[in-house]
């Protein structure tokens, strides 16, 4: 069974992409942050609070935004996220559900 991934994105071209490597790698996305394998977070936003949360329950978080904003990449690794500037996020999913 593939892995339930949480996509929280207000990007709905990211959505989109990010849901197709979901996906092909055979998981399901779902809106249930407390049954979830594995959480995707746009930065900065509303989700980037909950990153510590996430952890600390033991999901990995990949988090992702623009380059130009590495003050929110900084903040979501020091809560123990995996952050990645937009261009690398879908290589980077791509490797956690295949992984």
């Amino acid at each position: 069974m593939g892995k339930r991934v949480l996509l929280v994105t207000v990007d709905l071209l990211f959505r989109s992409k990010l849901a197709a490597v979901v996906a092909a790698a055979g998981g399901e996305v779902t809106r249930d942050d407390a049954t979830c394998d594995l959480a995707v977070l746009e930065l900065p936003g509303p989700a980037a609070d909950r990153v510590g949360e996430l952890v600390r329950r033991r999901v990995p978080v990949l988090a992702f935004g623009s380059h130009v904003r590495p003050e929110a990449l900084r903040a979501a690794r020091e809560a123990g996220a995996t952050a990645v500037p937009n261009s690398q996020v879908e290589a980077r999913l791509r490797e956690l559900l295949n992984g």
